[in-house]
């Protein structure tokens, strides 16, 4: 299941979004009675809402085994989104590369409210399990690419990014407040990489590195990730030249586009 925390909307939009995210966020096809024990909306505001989504294409029903998934309108969307908001169309074959170079998994990310949307991914050449994947959302505050671009916002849309992480300690290594974080965001600006160490998932470990426009703003992060079985901290330092200078390439080559304001 997705982790991220929903964003509640207010008025009719927003409570439809609330609806798709939980949809969404269940990876599978649900039914009603599950959707209504996670949702904060009373009963027959929940039934209008899916009613309405239904008969609009952005949620499909199945009759048979009466469950509620998204639909080919909202895939439509969504592709439509990946193809014009992300950078995943213009980085692909610089990540690519960089995934034949370092033969591990590479991950190209975006900041969406505070929290990491997973937009590409290339797998090493022996994969390993992990949270991860395009499409994902995960959180800000303990992932190397969510703290390479929160190094690199500004201290007030910082301090509202932070506002909006969980602080869950998935880990004994996980950040569980922003003072503490703030202390190592400021060291990643100054080194201009950021390290995941085992702060998301036990075992897995990641350097990052922020793709940054020419006025100094994080449109998305590029990480090498893999485990501590294969490799240590000190390995993916050795692999930062590559990570960065692939980001600025990624980086010229998106400087024509334009990406929505973090």
């Amino acid at each position: 299941m997705n982790s991220a925390a929903p964003r509640t909307g207010e008025g009719t939009i927003g409570k439809a979004l609330d609806v798709l995210d939980l949809v969404a966020g269940q990876e599978r096809p649900v039914r009603f009675s599950e959707l209504l024990a996670l949702s904060p909306h009373p009963k027959a505001t929940l039934y209008r809402l899916v009613q309405n989504l239904t008969h609009l294409g952005m949620l499909r029903y199945d009759v048979d085994r009466q469950t509620y998934a998204p639909g080919l309108r909202l895939v439509s969307l969504a592709h439509a989104a990946w193809r014009q908001s992300s950078l995943a169309p213009i980085a692909r074959p610089y990540i690519d590369s960089l995934s034949q170079t370092v033969g591990e998994t590479v991950h190209l990310a975006q900041l969406d409210g505070g929290q990491v949307l997973y937009v590409d991914k290339r797998n090493a050449t022996e994969p390993i399990e992990m949270f991860s994947q395009a499409g994902k959302v995960g959180p800000g505050y303990c992932t190397g690419v969510g703290k390479a671009m929160l190094a690199y916002l500004p201290a007030d849309t910082l301090d509202t990014a932070l506002a909006q992480q969980a602080w869950f300690a998935h880990t004994a290594h996980t950040h569980t407040d922003a003072e503490s974080l703030k202390s190592e965001l400021a060291e990643i600006r100054a080194e201009g990489v950021a390290f995941d160490r085992e702060e998301h998932e036990p075992g897995i470990i990641c350097v990052a590195a922020p793709i940054l426009s020419g006025a100094g703003r994080a449109i998305g992060a590029l990480s090498v990730t893999t485990s501590i079985s294969r490799k240590s901290l000190d390995d993916l330092s050795a692999l930062a030249p590559h990570l960065k200078s692939t980001a600025q390439d990624i980086a010229a080559a998106a400087a024509n586009w334009q990406f929505p304001s973090q």
